[in-house]
């Protein structure tokens, strides 16, 4: 069983467990509990800070305890590894995570205050004081149980508000431990999960989720609802509103996910609910279209064709932490195929070094090694694939009456991926978003 898969199953067990024993307060009625997470720009000064802090205590006066999740103030992450790299090029990890985690300390200190100030019982929690236990992979751990006792015994006792700093958590040795870049996110969602919450906030600089980028044609709309599978292909595939990982903690526990402004007023209907599939009452066939621009596709010429071949080449691939996505395989001839796979433009050097080194050691044979770094990767998605014929047939002729050649395909149940030129991907977008009249509702 994989690390991921390990650290989400201890994670179950433990949510069962604190449902279960209800973490001390049998016999208490409590009040109705909501999670809100605030992103870096959501708290990047003091003034967005108390106007974070206004929308928790408009929900603490609807009768709401609430958990919420902070990021470090707008760039503040970059500053601490940036002075970490400063210092020692070869770094500790485990100071590493010591030094970025304070970023999210020092918002969560500043939110506790600024409620205070409003008159709402709050306190700060630090990942080590709930105690938030994960694995011990420092820069990348995962959660493996989040005991409620210490917070439900605050609430018991008149605290309305636990400001948990995101990000982090304690390592099995005691050490303080990160979650990588969007950990915050996820945090919130896995609080949600562990404490039952009626709805998990995501507070951004966005309103909601949208059919496609807004920057890329006027015509996206803000969607009401979507649901987990789409929303999480939109987050694998670049759309940067929720972590990916974020979204599969919610759909494995069904946490209800709603996106929204943290700038705007809002209202019970604001922003995106990210719920599931039988909760959305009429689903578009393409819910969005998503894109990818720094992509790359590589391929080995002329591979010899033997069993085994696939896991020769992407297993070296695999330890070199090159994350392929598309792959292709041409028809044997001769013995020998074509293999084609796309991965991030920054990461084909590190492919390149890997499979050379495979050839080198006799693991693999192949005449050619071509990469091209041009290429951009566009996708359309939705629920709605499932019952409709003729996506993929309307999708690929749309294209081509642009005159965009198509160069990879790869399909799921509700997603079908391209691989194009990167000078059409803006026109590829706009065009595909008109072709499935994703600027009207349902």
């Amino acid at each position: 069983m994989g690390g991921g898969a390990r650290g989400a199953l201890l994670l179950l067990c433990a949510v069962l467990r604190m449902k279960r024993l209800n973490c001390g307060s049998l016999g208490t009625k409590r009040m109705p509990l909501l999670v809100m997470k605030f992103g870096g720009t959501s708290v990047g000064d003091l003034a967005r800070i108390r106007n974070a802090a206004t929308k928790v205590k408009s929900e603490v006066d609807r009768g709401f305890d609430v958990i919420v999740i902070v990021s470090a103030m707008s760039g503040k992450t970059n500053e601490l590894v940036g002075w970490v790299n400063a210092t020692s090029a070869l770094y500790d990890a485990r100071e590493y995570d010591a030094v970025v985690a304070s970023g999210e300390n020092v918002t969560a200190g500043l939110m506790a205050l600024a409620l205070q100030e409003m008159d709402v019982p709050a306190r700060s929690w630090q990942g080590w004081q709930v105690p938030i236990q994960t694995t011990s992979a420092h820069s990348a751990a995962r959660f493996v149980d989040i005991p409620r006792a210490n917070i439900d015994q605050k609430f018991d006792q008149g605290m309305k508000v636990a400001v948990v700093a995101g990000f982090q958590g304690l390592s099995p040795e005691g050490r303080i431990t990160t979650l990588g870049r969007g950990g915050s996110d996820t945090t919130a969602v896995a609080f949600a999960a562990a404490f039952d919450a009626e709805r998990c906030d995501i507070y951004t600089d966005v309103d909601g989720i949208y059919t496609t980028d807004p920057r890329i044609t006027t015509k996206a709309r803000k969607l009401d609802h979507i649901a987990y599978e789409e929303m999480l292909e939109l987050a694998s595939l670049g759309a940067k509103v929720l972590q990916t990982r974020s979204v599969e903690l919610a759909m494995r526990y069904k946490v209800r996910l709603r996106v929204l402004s943290s700038f705007d007023e809002t209202d019970e209907t604001s922003g995106t609910l990210v719920c599931d599939e039988e909760d959305i009452m009429e689903s578009r066939v393409v819910s969005g279209v998503a894109y990818s621009r720094d992509e790359a596709k590589m391929t080995l010429q002329a591979v010899a064709d033997r069993p085994g071949i696939a896991a020769a080449i992407f297993g070296p691939l695999a330890e070199a932490g090159v994350n392929v996505d598309m792959i292709v395989q041409n028809i044997s001839e001769d013995g020998h195929t074509d293999m084609t796979f796309s991965c991030p433009t920054d990461q084909v050097l590190r492919a390149e070094t890997a499979l050379n080194a495979a050839r080198d050691r006799g693991d693999i044979e192949f005449q050619g090694l071509v990469a091209d770094r041009d290429v951009a990767k566009v996708s359309v998605v939705g629920i709605g694939m499932r019952s409709h014929a003729g996506v993929a047939a309307k999708m690929f002729k749309v294209l081509a009456a642009e005159g965009i050649n198509i160069k990879v395909i790869t399909t799921s149940e509700i997603k079908i991926s391209v691989l194009i030129d990167r000078k059409y991907m803006e026109l590829a977008v706009q065009a595909l978003h008109d072709a499935f009249d994703m600027d009207k509702a349902a």
